[in-house]
């Protein structure tokens, strides 16, 4: 089950938090943080185990609680941001194949306005969140030139 989680928390932190991973990565800790995070929840999986739940439910229930930090995903909510409000530019970086690379850059960009009006999972859905980010977002192409 230790290493069914490290790669199911590994997959689900490339798909929705690549930022972290290349943090990670940059300062080598990426096996280290997974390790980690696994072992964490080891007692809270032994008392699902010993409760008789069955192992897609165990390893469902631990991905929840090894990544409830880590949601809501600013990666996902920018990218679908980026998707939503400038299709064109949206499509030329996935052409290119930097729309990872740009969508991490736009977080970093974006951080300060998650902070002030804060990102949780009962504001991802706010106007002034959205349109905050997307005035972020406009900075940013056209300070980069972005689809030129």
């Amino acid at each position: 089950m230790y290493t069914i989680l490290i790669h199911k928390l590994h997959s689900y932190l490339i798909h929705h938090n690549p930022e972290l991973i290349l943090n990670l990565e940059e300062s080598f800790s990426l096996r280290s943080y997974l390790e980690e995070k696994v072992a964490s929840i080891a007692d809270y999986q032994l008392q699902l185990v010993a409760d008789g739940k069955p192992a897609y439910i165990i390893e469902e229930l631990c991905m929840n609680a090894m990544t409830k930090e880590l949601r809501p995903s600013k990666f996902l909510y920018l990218r679908n941001i980026l998707e939503e409000e400038f299709p064109e530019h949206y499509l030329l970086l996935k052409e290119n194949g930097t729309l990872t690379y740009e969508v991490v850059n736009l977080i970093t960009a974006s951080n300060e306005v998650f902070d002030s009006i804060g990102f949780t999972e009962e504001t991802e859905g706010n106007r002034i969140l959205r349109y905050a980010t997307i005035g972020v977002m406009k900075e940013y192409m056209t300070a980069k030139q972005l689809g030129k």
